[in-house]
């Protein structure tokens, strides 16, 4: 979910959106059509796991999940993970000193999950270091499976972006996530599981 493969259509569209350092966004190429931008049906309560285990090449992240700032959101990461959707997802874009994204089967940034497209769960909520978004597109209610970790505070992004989870422990080690968009060599997500 990046720019560097979106049309001349979503380029426009991104150049309205907020930006990050360098004019980089947390946007997403996707497209979507009526079967997958509708918004998910409201979640039914799962039991246990509010917290993700990430396990990386240079050790494990262990991320606390806010269902009380975004529910949907975080029941749609829950169910992915339960599939092992995650295992093996190139992080396809990061840029240093502001954020790492993940979350695309297709490594590029233009894919997604198999579910439809979440509604837009914007909150107070500040992105600082070790804050988990959900990457869209220019359209807010465009989140679906893709996410970004922010190295830094990022303030442009509040209020912008779905806050749905913090990293609490690890990370040093989505410090040490190879740079790029893309990565000449792209680190993967070895495998995500609910603790």
């Amino acid at each position: 979910m990046n720019i560097l493969n979106g049309s001349l259509l979503a380029l426009f569209s991104f150049a309205l959106a907020a930006c990050g350092p360098q004019g980089a966004e947390i946007q997403s190429t996707a497209a979507t059509d009526g079967a997958t931008s509708a918004a998910a049906p409201s979640p039914t309560p799962s039991a246990g796991g509010d917290r993700l285990v990430m396990e990386l090449k240079s050790g494990k992240v262990v991320i606390k999940l806010r269902p009380d700032l975004a529910p949907q959101h975080v029941e749609r990461v829950k169910l992915l993970v339960k599939e092992g959707f995650y295992n093996g997802h190139k992080f396809h874009r990061v840029i240093p000193g502001f954020m790492a994204q993940t979350g695309d089967p297709t490594g590029t940034g233009a894919g997604g999950s198999n579910y439809p497209d979440l509604k837009a769960e914007f909150s107070p909520a500040a992105f600082e270091r070790g804050t988990i978004g959900a990457a869209r597109t220019g359209n807010p209610n465009s989140a679906n499976s893709q996410f970004f970790i922010c190295f830094a505070h990022a303030p442009h992004l509040n209020g912008q972006y779905t806050v749905w989870g913090q990293v609490v422990e690890g990370m040093q080690f989505v410090d040490q996530i190879a740079k790029g968009e893309p990565p000449p060599k792209p680190d993967t997500i070895i495998k995500m599981s609910l603790e």
